[in-house]
């Protein structure tokens, strides 16, 4: 219920936001309203309820009398004060509608509050009151549920409702029978609405723990495959503990492509709502192949190569693209306006060569001038570097550097040579860089490093610091970067998928832009299949700052 009435008081934002045009009790209501002071807040908009005497303000002081009615668990007062202004044509008349909706269904009203919901025109608020209508009905009859089916199918949280109630019996009566199968045929048409969920978020992680005639006991705590799994451990617990239902079931790929074949057969692989990993090409292939014809939501955890998932309507990276890392980069430089000449240096991996030379293509495109473009590797990176000018004594050819590797050997010639000399050209790297031991960046003479977002940890919040310390409490140790990678990506499949929608990513997805994180900077997977918010960041007085 506070979820829903959060969501009221977000879009409410009245149109009398300047303090001057509204009378005094009206604001001192209001102020006891935002301080849960609900009892004062009735007794304050009541008396400018008056349509005549007050106008348009009456149907403001009555939507907020409701707030505070429910807010005080008075939904008869609620609904008092909502049903004059209910069909009134004004500028909030749906919230209106969907506040008096959650009185009904608090009431007890059932029937009333579907009835209400029925005429709400904004698809917005619409989704939120089908949200609303699981939440009640879900606790309803199964009589209630199927006597008013015809009624209230369109409501699609009334059908996902009823679906839920008759799946739990062990027992349906011919009638119910056959109003499951008319929410199923209803539902044929959304491939998402094929298979009938109930409430419980089932999450199946695979990852290639050991190896093909390895045990258990041969895996290593300090292996970055371990360190993820604990991640996403947690964020199932934090889940748990926020009240959601998780199901969480694991399995061992062996990186063996006929033991993994056979785990999609498992019932619990085959019921999942989200398949999380594997991590390897060859398996992630057939894994991805998988979710397509289950239409299972199928989530790579660390990779940026999304090419092989184009075609794809069910897999996702939970990490940037290397086509979302290079708009992000090419943004963030027309931004900056430091010059049109790019160097660019990548390393041997399949990400940063592929990422180096779109690059190479799209900033010509966008009218820079890639002055040099080299594999580098811990031998040649500083000479790399002073080929550009930077090195003591000499003017840089070049007007920022991009330099694409995970290679703390790397990182480490690079710093070495800046920290050696003073030089004032930027250079845009990977957020990897930021948890190299040796380098402190805000030690140094010129601050011209740059980091390049790759689902980027927020380190110095207060989320982070509870995170850190909650972790150590059950495990002795501090969560490592794949770990907290891990509980995110646990924490951003909870605020996308929704029961009401059958764990439908897509749509979460699509009904918003970015959504920011809880231990991380943010995400944007709107009409993407990655996450497409990739900012670069500087220091500036300890923290990091997005330059955009």
């Amino acid at each position: 219920m506070r979820n829903l009435l959060f969501f009221i008081s977000l879009l409410f934002i009245s149109q009398f936001s300047s303090a001057q045009a509204l009378p005094d009790n009206y604001v001192k209501a209001k102020n006891s309203l935002d301080a849960k002071d609900y009892w004062t807040a009735i007794n304050g908009f009541k008396p400018l309820t008056d349509a005549d005497k007050y106008g348009n303000l009456a149907n403001y002081a009555a939507f907020h009398l409701a707030e505070a009615a429910l807010g005080a668990n008075q939904p008869a007062e609620a609904i008092a004060a909502l049903q004059p202004i209910y069909g009134k044509n004004w500028n909030k008349a749906d919230e209106a509608k969907y506040l008096l909706a959650l009185a009904y269904f608090q009431n007890s009203q059932n029937s009333e509050a579907l009835r209400t919901i029925k005429s709400i025109k904004n698809e917005s608020i619409q989704s939120q009151a089908y949200k609303a209508t699981y939440e009640y009905m879900s606790k309803a009859t199964a009589s209630y549920l199927v006597a008013y089916l015809d009624e209230f199918k369109a409501n699609e949280g009334y059908t996902a409702a009823l679906a839920y109630v008759l799946q739990k019996q062990s027992i349906m009566s011919s009638s119910e029978i056959a109003a499951l199968k008319q929410v199923k045929a209803s539902n044929s048409g959304n491939p998402s609405n094929n298979k009938i969920k109930d409430d419980v978020l089932d999450l199946v992680v695979v990852l290639p723990f050991t190896r093909a005639g390895s045990s258990v006991a041969d895996i290593n705590p300090a292996d970055f495959m371990f360190e993820l799994y604990q991640g996403i451990e947690f964020g199932v617990e934090q889940l748990k503990a926020e009240g959601r239902k998780v199901n969480l079931v694991t399995f061992d790929s062996k990186r063996d492509m006929t033991h993994l074949a056979n785990l999609l057969n498992d019932p619990s692989v085959r019921n999942a709502d989200v398949i999380i990993g594997p991590i390897y090409p060859e398996e992630i292939e057939l894994v991805s192949a998988f979710a397509e014809k289950e239409e299972i939501p199928f989530i790579h955890p660390l990779s940026n190569l999304a090419e092989r998932f184009e075609q794809s309507e069910f897999s996702y990276l939970f990490r940037p693209s290397v086509i979302s890392l290079s708009a992000g980069i090419i943004s963030t430089l027309k931004s900056q306006k430091w010059g049109r000449r790019v160097a660019i240096g990548y390393s041997g991996s399949s990400r940063d060569e592929k990422l180096g030379l779109l690059l190479e293509d799209e900033l010509r495109k966008a009218g820079f001038q890639v002055s040099k473009i080299q594999k580098i590797d811990p031998r040649n990176a500083s000479s790399f570097l002073q080929g550009l000018g930077v090195s003591a004594g000499e003017t840089a050819s070049i007007d920022q550097i991009i330099l694409l590797a995970d290679d703390p050997a790397i990182g480490q010639s690079v710093f070495s040579l800046m920290e050696s000399i003073t030089a004032s050209v930027p250079v845009l790297v990977m957020d990897s860089w930021l948890g190299f031991n040796f380098a402190n960046y805000e030690m140094m003479e010129v601050p011209n490093f740059y980091f390049i977002s790759n689902n980027t940890p927020q380190f110095d919040t207060e989320a982070m610091n509870s995170f850190r310390e909650q972790y150590y409490q059950r495990y002795l140790i501090y969560p490592m970067v794949n770990t907290i990678l891990g509980s995110e990506l646990v924490y951003w499949l909870g605020s996308n998928a929704n029961p009401v929608y059958e764990f439908d990513l897509r749509r979460g997805f699509n009904q918003r832009a970015f959504q920011p994180g809880r231990l991380t900077w943010g995400f944007n997977f709107k009409d993407a299949n990655n996450n497409s918010y990739t900012p670069v960041f500087k220091f500036e007085a300890g923290e990091l700052i997005p330059l955009q």
